[in-house]
């Protein structure tokens, strides 16, 4: 992309929660792009009065350049369902999380966008609305018809990817199949060549079950999935390492020689990632036509509208945008 402003879409997530809070800290920072807010100004505007915090706004022009205004937030309106209040969920806004969501795919999708960073959401209010929602990951993937997507979360020292995202523990072992894991593994490293510019990447890959499945001792679905898959993909070139036990594959020594981690379900590899770096840490869709990135944490409903939110994981996510906008 040319040395032009990017300007990239923010989604505050769920009303209820921390994303406003979070979304009128950025205004009273410097930033090196244009966000534009897409939400309902009057949340904004009220959350700005509980927080004592100074408010105006702009509303968005996708005729108009970029441009970067301290103090002053960029906005697409979409008006909420019912007035939000600070720690309250409320099904009845459901609909509203999610069609900030779709403007800022289709502005994506359009070019009025460069990037999409997404604020928390709050998957079981969706539900509870009577509206099938698992995620983003899998929203974002369906919206754009990408049909291989993976999850990638990343810190300054550490990145770990999913082979598989929001579903049961119970049914992890049937969905990594050779070819579920063959896909996720390509799109891994195709991501990491092209968003984040490793030319050659090296992946260490996480087997499912304790010590890698012990021979066979305990599971064997290294032997008859993982292995299988990984030497195929060697011979195309890759470097993969693994199928590597959990309790060892975070290794300092690992995580210095590698350019990601593959877990293969979602509390296998993240509890680590958060440890190390929560608050600095980063969600990336990759397999996506379009860049996104997202906080790494919750709504947090309980710090709503108290000031205590902390926005560092946010920062991070547009710092990654804006990095991944500059290498396309």
């Amino acid at each position: 992309m040319p040395d032009s402003i990017a300007r990239i879409a923010l989604t505050p997530g769920e009303p209820a929660g921390i994303g406003p809070d979070l979304c009128l800290s950025l205004a009273q920072q410097t930033l090196n792009s244009e966000l534009v807010t897409i939400c309902d100004p009057k949340l904004l505007e009220e959350r700005a009065a509980q927080l004592q915090m100074p408010f105006r706004y702009r509303l968005f022009d996708p005729v108009k350049p970029a441009q970067l205004t301290p103090g002053e937030i960029c906005v697409l309106p979409v008006p909420l369902q019912a007035r939000a209040r600070q720690g309250r969920l409320d099904p009845a806004n459901a609909r509203y999380v999610l069609d900030t969501l779709d403007q800022a795919i289709t502005g994506c999708q359009s070019g009025d966008f460069d990037a999409l960073v997404t604020g928390p959401v709050h998957k079981g209010m969706i539900n509870d609305a009577g509206i099938a929602f698992s995620g983003h990951t899998e929203y974002l993937a369906k919206a754009t018809g990408s049909p291989d997507v993976v999850m990638l979360l990343a810190s300054d020292e550490l990145r770990v990817a999913l082979a598989t995202t929001h579903i049961p523990l119970s049914q992890v072992s049937a969905c990594i199949t050779r070819d579920s894991l063959t896909r996720v593994i390509r799109v891994l490293h195709r991501g990491l060549q092209s968003r984040f510019n490793i030319r050659e990447p090296r992946i260490l890959v996480c087997g499912l079950n304790p010590h890698a499945g012990e021979g066979g001792h305990l599971g064997h679905e290294e032997i008859d999935t993982l292995v299988p898959v990984l030497e195929s993909l060697r011979n195309e070139g890759m470097e993969l390492v693994g199928p590597l036990p959990a309790d060892t594959i975070f290794s300092a020594d690992n995580i210095e020689s590698s350019d990601a981690i593959l877990t293969m379900y979602h509390d296998q590899g993240l509890p680590v990632l958060k440890y190390s770096g929560f608050g600095r840490a980063v969600n990336i869709t990759l397999g996506l036509p379009i860049i996104r990135t997202s906080v790494d944490h919750g709504t947090a409903l309980e710090l709503a509208g108290s000031g205590h939110a902390d926005n560092g994981s946010l920062l991070m996510a547009i710092r990654y945008a804006e990095e991944m906008v500059r290498r396309e």
